[in-house]
């Protein structure tokens, strides 16, 4: 079998074998910590742009199925690696954080070519990537059992479990591509518009921050996870900032601040929000407050507005592939489009 190199920008070369297609490619290199569900990882449209590295030493032993994709824009010719130490990588990048990397297989290139090349590719930070994943052409995913609501969902990289999990609770959702404008959203009627989860940086996403702003001046009530969640913390006027090595993985315990609960739930983030973590903060859209904070360091996951109906989660209730602990939330959503839900 052909020899491969997975290489980070710092000039650490990690020697291996080659497995599907030769070439070179290029990306983020951040590692996940979850003991099950790489299939679902390894689909999830959050991770275009990035190689992850699986820190459990048993990934692949129970197969895949075509049950558990997350995206159905699964490409072949991906170039992989195989027969490294996933968790040397793993201490690596959580000592120096998630950087550049390329996987080269088959190509005739020396140490220092291989450097040079994954140095000069870009980086995550400014990166906008969400075009890259998002529908094309909307689609339904109908109710199951008597539709309650509707729901346009904005895909900005959709895992396939959230519009599911919604559709469990009455609710018809429409999805439609990334760069929708307001007019489009609103010729729905829609009881709430959901913000989804996706890949790159949420700094790079102006157009799309000025559409939500539209949406919470309509007071259309709005929910959003993980990348949703930046955006309407930087519609609401917020900052994000790059992690270290971010949050990736399915044993991340959050505390839910309005009914001291910890969760253990599901995170696959790099970026986090710069939001007042004590008392409330303004906003021109009315008063809200920090609803959730990871107990490993602090970052914010999760806000509110207290006078407009709009909420958010920077972790994924969905939990595919995860635990369930953070599951309500949907059914909070159902509460809020029937005006029935406020922040504790």
């Amino acid at each position: 079998m052909a020899s491969a190199y997975l290489v980070l920008d710092d000039g650490r070369i990690f020697e291996g074998e080659s497995w599907g297609a030769s070439g070179e490619t290029f990306g983020e290199a951040v590692f996940a910590t979850g003991m099950t569900g790489y299939q679902e990882t390894l689909t999830d449209p959050s991770y275009h742009k990035q190689v992850v590295v699986m820190t459990a030493p048993h990934i692949g032993n129970t197969g895949v199925n075509p049950h558990d994709h997350e995206s159905e824009k699964i490409e072949e010719g991906i170039v992989c690696i195989q027969g490294v130490d996933t968790r040397a990588i793993t201490r690596h990048l959580r000592d120096r954080g998630s950087m550049r990397v390329g996987i080269f297989s088959g190509l005739e290139m020396t140490r220092e070519e291989m450097v040079i090349a994954v140095r000069k590719s870009p980086t995550m930070v400014g990166a906008n990537l969400v075009a890259d994943v998002s529908t094309k052409s909307p689609y339904v995913v109908p109710a199951i059992g008597e539709k309650r609501f509707t729901v346009v969902a904005l895909d900005l990289g959709i895992k396939a479990a959230t519009p599911r999990a919604l559709s469990e609770r009455g609710v018809e959702v429409h999805v439609l591509p990334y760069n929708s404008s307001f007019e489009e959203i609103k010729s729905y009627s829609p009881d709430g518009v959901f913000l989804s989860n996706g890949p790159g940086d949420p700094a790079s996403m102006d157009k799309t921050v000025e559409i939500v702003r539209e949406i919470l001046g309509a007071e259309i009530p709005i929910f959003g996870i993980c990348f949703g969640h930046q955006i309407l913390g930087r519609a609401l006027g917020f900052s994000t900032y790059k992690l270290q090595f971010g949050h990736r993985g399915i044993n991340q315990p959050v505390i839910d601040r309005s009914t001291g609960k910890v969760e253990i739930t599901a995170h696959n983030h790099g970026f986090a929000l710069q939001a007042p973590t004590e008392g409330t903060f303004t906003t021109v859209y009315g008063p809200g407050e920090v609803t959730h904070l990871s107990l490993n360091d602090g970052v914010v996951e999760g806000l509110a507005l207290l006078e407009r109906p709009a909420f958010s989660v920077q972790y994924h209730p969905e939990a595919a592939a995860g635990p369930h602990d953070a599951s309500y939330l949907f059914d909070r959503v159902i509460d809020l489009m029937a005006g029935q839900w406020v922040i504790l």
